[in-house]
């Protein structure tokens, strides 16, 4: 705390709003900032604040958290009283996780955009086996599949291309750095509380793995013993079971464990041999172990493991124009570790610690090219956060650590160590009341082994000019650390590719300048959002498609700039009986080609998007959901058939019923069956560049799916105390 700063007692009831005579509720977590408490068994705990504008909230695992903002005044201590309602799994996405602050989405100057838990259960019941369906109907945020003979695909936030997005669990990098843009096609959402999305340079935040923005997926809380089982079967031939358990066995102690076996049996849908849907065989396991102290210390820890047996390409006894048979495949191996700890430091510091590693084994099949990788990825960080009378200070260190072994192929193996430092301090006056203006600035240094000494800043300014308005203004840079891997470099492998290391080859590393404007209006049950927004990266880099003289491909820096700008209008109408949700976007993104200079759009880039998604309650136990999305023209490169793809519009419908513990579901998606294929081949009449067959995906693959199952949930008071 500053010298002469005094502090303020806070003294807060929590009660339950379910009865009455406001039940009290013990062992109550009551936090502002990092300065935290837990209440006794009077529902009541005091925490001792810097004077100045102040957020309080309330977390109880099981609750829906409450929250209050206030003006805390030296000389006048402050008694308040939250509310928590009873939910049926803990959830804390008040608070924003990935901004490492404390404070609610509200009430953050940057603009986090939240993923809210129904919305999440929402999807999972669509797609029980993997997380893709959640991001890929998020504004501005699009799943391009980047290998079409494996599903593969990459998050793009707001156009630019997914090795610039940071997919983290839990804050930590554990599904790894490859590219091959599985990690949410294998991630069951069952265990999934929120997901927090940061769009726009965010180096500042998480270093060189977030030039273009963060996805940060949060898992569920453990409850009171609580399980859930779904199993799912799809008219496709896809069959998931996913197991979720938790409890709280103490007051202190608690855990989750996440299990899931998949299986999906290869599709040719067209009838040309190749097949259209690739299939799978795959297991996951998660367990999860979270302790609470007494004095606001907290400490999580995470394993994981996932083992997947990937197939695509020709079909058995197919053969290609060259007639050749061309079996895709790939062996993936992953496991990882990670925790993060929060030890308060008196009454306005605390010690945030977190690590993670995650160790990767990947084998391919490219044909008759077998190549077998192994990725490394090690994360750690200690920072400190000190919360004084207008203040909430950030300053820590981070070491990240990349390394490629790959075993077939010579000349791509690296180690990367990155080290940095970084600070962030939010300013909320306390002459303006109800928190209606704040600052954030950031700023990280980072000096990798390979690319050098990057500093990487982040401005951010939240204004309430009026009660029912929100403006949020952003700005930042950001840099990415070139590696072999691009999103063209899954479907050709790196044997077709020059040698990263080569003399000559060195590559420099990509620079990002990113800005937004956020408008939000709340009235009631309407909330309406519009933004602009724009990025231009320098010394992108991008592979040439024109062989060297050994026939090889080259990762080269283009000349010029790429660029993408564009708008967003969002609406969301939620009452007790209906919840609609649509949206509208503009994106325009520009690049220059490799081979010939010319500046053209990215590929893979609609200009208009737009969707709608309703959700209502016709009869208590019953919901249903409909929504229709709309994807407009698309750049294409290396088609023959076409220049530029088709406008398609999808619709899919959900019906949920409840039975006691058990829910059914079913879901129909794509109703209309759009399906690439029914325009154009997706394999190319001849290898293309690097020895790939197929073209660029633009629209779905596997058409029409429909899929129905059975959830069940249990939820038993524990008998532990």
């Amino acid at each position: 705390m500053r010298s002469g700063a005094q502090s303020v007692g806070v003294t807060v009831r929590v009660v339950t709003d379910q009865t009455t005579d406001d039940e009290p509720v013990p062992d109550a977590v009551v936090r502002s900032g990092r300065i935290g408490a837990r209440t006794g068994a009077d529902g009541r705990a005091t925490l001792m604040l810097a004077a100045g504008a102040r957020e309080i909230v309330a977390t109880k695992i099981g609750f829906l958290p409450d929250s209050v903002r206030l003006v805390l005044r030296v000389g006048a201590d402050t008694a308040i009283k939250l509310e928590l309602k009873a939910a049926a799994s803990a959830i804390v996405g008040v608070v924003v996780s990935a901004m490492r602050s404390g404070h609610s989405a509200e009430s953050e100057p940057t603009k986090v955009e939240v993923v809210e838990p129904e919305d999440v259960r929402e999807k999972a019941a669509m797609t029980p086996g993997n997380a893709r369906m959640i991001l890929s109907e998020a504004p501005g945020v699009r799943v391009v599949t980047t290998a079409p003979a494996l599903g593969a695909a990459s998050v793009r936030l707001q156009g630019l291309r997914g090795r610039y997005t940071a997919v983290l669990t839990d804050g930590l990098p554990l599904l790894g750095a490859s590219t091959e843009g599985l990690g949410l096609l294998q991630l069951p959402p069952v265990d999934l509380d929120h997901v927090e999305i940061i769009k726009g340079a965010a180096s500042a935040l998480y270093g060189a793995a977030a030039l273009g923005g963060v996805v940060n997926l949060v898992s569920r809380r453990p409850a009171h013993d609580e399980t859930e089982a779904v199993l799912n079967q799809s008219s496709q031939d896809a069959t998931d079971v996913v197991l979720w358990t938790a409890d709280s066995v103490t007051e202190h102690w608690g855990y989750t464990v996440l299990g899931g076996a998949h299986r999906q049996r290869a599709q040719d849908l067209a009838g040309t041999g190749w097949y259209d849907v690739a299939g799978y065989n795959r297991g996951v396991l998660r367990p999860r172990v979270y302790w609470n102290g007494d004095g606001g210390q907290s400490v999580f820890v995470t394993v994981g493991a996932m083992g997947e047996n990937r197939i695509g390409g020709t079909a058995p006894a197919a053969v290609l124009s060259d007639g050749d048979p061309y079996p895709f495949e790939l062996r993936t191996r992953r496991y990882d570790a990670g925790t993060i700890a929060v030890f308060p430091l008196g009454s306005t510091r605390s010690l945030s610690v977190r690590g993670s590693g995650t160790v990767e084994a990947l084998a391919h099949l490219y044909g008759s090219v077998r190549e077998r990788d192994r990725l490394g990825t090690g994360y750690a960080e200690a920072s400190v956060t000190t919360t004084e009378a207008e203040h909430t200070w950030i300053a820590g260190a981070a070491l990240r650590y990349d390394d490629l072994h790959a075993r077939d192929v010579a000349g791509f193996d690296y180690a990367f160590t990155t080290p940095g430092l970084f600070a962030q301090d939010t300013y909320t006056p306390s002459w303006v009341s109800d928190s209606a203006l704040a600052l954030t600035v950031s700023a990280r240094v980072d000096h990798h082994v390979r690319y050098g000494t990057v500093a990487s800043p982040r401005l951010a300014f939240l204004l309430k000019p009026l009660t029912h308005y929100t403006l949020r203004l952003s700005g930042g840079l950001g840099f990415s650390a070139p590696t072999p891997f691009t999103e063209e470099i899954s479907t050709i492998g790196l044997a077709p590719l020059r040698s990263f290391n080569a003399t000559g080859q060195q590559l420099l590393a990509e620079h990002a300048r990113s800005g937004s404007a956020d408008l939000t209006a709340h009235y009631g049950p309407l909330r309406v959002n519009g933004s602009v927004f724009a990025s231009t990266i320098a010394q992108p880099v991008a592979l040439s498609e024109r062989p060297d003289g050994a026939g090889l491909l080259r990762l080269v820096n283009l000349a010029g700039a790429s660029h993408a700008a564009g708008t967003e209008l969002v609406a969301r109408w939620k009452t007790d009986d209906i919840d609609f949700f649509g949206y509208y976007s503009y994106l325009h993104t520009s690049e220059l080609d490799p081979d010939t200079g010319l500046r053209r759009e990215t590929p893979l880039t609609p200009r208009h998007q737009a969707g709608m998604d309703a959700l209502v309650e016709p009869i208590e136990g019953m919901r249903l959901g409909l929504e229709a999305f709309y994807t407009g023209r698309q750049s294409l490169v290396d088609d023959p058939y076409r220049a530029t793809s088709r406008p398609f519009v999808t619709f899919g419908l959900l019906v949920q019923v409840q039975v006691g513990q058990l829910q059914f579901f079913a879901n129909a998606e794509n109703i209309t069956d759009i399906r690439q294929t029914r325009y154009d081949p997706i394999v190319l009449p001849r290898r293309g560049p690097g020895g790939r067959w197929t073209t660029d995906a633009w629209a779905p693959l596997d058409g029409r799916v429909l899929n129905v199952g059975v959830h069940l949930s249990t939820a038993r008071r524990s008998a532990a105390p």
